[in-house]
């Protein structure tokens, strides 16, 4: 059984990814796509806020990106030595709040603690940070894309915690993913399953694969792994949509099977998973 992933593989350094690893082991050939890239922005006025931390109550992250953006900055000798020598011990006075272990990964990875990373969204985060943080209190500094999800930014306004925003980075579409697809359509076929991970990889990837599939797009059992993508895949305009609520890659991996060799053959099979993924267990692949 053939299962098109729409993602980024994991870092080569970091060991082979989750989900090839794990649906292999079950006998399910999956292919990794990239769907996204990142342009990253603001990068001086990021650093310059990072260097005031004594203006900010704490930071948080909600996707890797951000980290991303901040590690960018510290290639820069200068940055990296003031960063190294105080900026980073100051900041450790203050809680670094975030979403996900690869998130948390990353922060360690500058030297900074995370915290919440088990809250697995982010209204569960903003409940964490609600229960920690006092009202009217010095602003958390918020590092994020562009097309973040307001869930955090509203419930943190209405509880009058101060957050500050910065766009760091923007979500466009992979430049090699058409010639991806089609070079995985021409060569592979058409695939049983399409896994999608974020809202904008269905919103890049919908018309290549109608057209790659044709007649035979029914054939294909459409899973979204993604918190807030609901919309964008109930818009694929395929029928019969079965919804169902995972959290994990195994639960993934058993519903698949099921769909398949129990003979099921729905026109729009959709997985909505409202926890987290197994990358960033993580709101804001975005």
């Amino acid at each position: 059984m053939k299962v098109l992933l729409l993602k980024d593989p994991k870092d080569k350094d970091s060991g082979p990814d989750p989900y090839i690893k794990e649906l292999g082991s079950y006998s399910l050939e999956a292919t990794l796509i990239p769907v996204l890239s990142f342009d990253f922005t603001s990068l001086d006025s990021l650093f310059e806020k990072l260097s005031h931390p004594e203006c900010y109550g704490g930071l948080v992250f909600t996707s890797p990106r951000a980290l991303e953006a901040i590690k960018i900055c510290l290639k820069e000798k200068s940055k990296k030595e003031a960063w190294s020598n105080s900026l980073k011990q100051m900041w450790n006075i203050k809680p670094t709040y975030v979403v996900g272990k690869a998130t948390a990964s990353l922060v360690e990875e500058i030297g900074l603690v995370p915290q919440g990373e088990k809250a697995g969204n982010a209204e569960k985060l903003a409940g964490y940070i609600c229960s920690r943080e006092k009202p009217n209190s010095s602003a958390l500094l918020f590092p994020c894309g562009a097309l973040k999800r307001e869930v955090l930014p509203t419930v943190l306004r209405e509880k009058g915690i101060p957050l500050e925003s910065l766009t760091v980075y923007q979500t466009a579409q992979h430049p090699d993913l058409q010639e991806s697809l089609s070079s995985y359509f021409s060569q592979q076929g058409i695939p049983a399953s399409i896994v999608f991970f974020s809202p904008s990889g269905v919103k890049f990837c919908l018309q290549h694969i109608q057209k790659l599939s044709g007649d035979l797009i029914n054939q294909i059992k459409v899973s979204s792994l993604t918190n807030g993508g609901t919309p964008e895949a109930v818009n694929l305009g395929w029928a019969n949509e079965i919804e169902r609520l995972l959290q994990t890659l195994q639960t993934l991996i058993l519903s698949l099977a099921c769909a398949y060799f129990s003979g099921e053959n729905p026109s729009l099979w959709q997985i909505q998973v409202l926890v987290y993924r197994i990358t960033e267990s993580q709101n804001g692949f975005y």
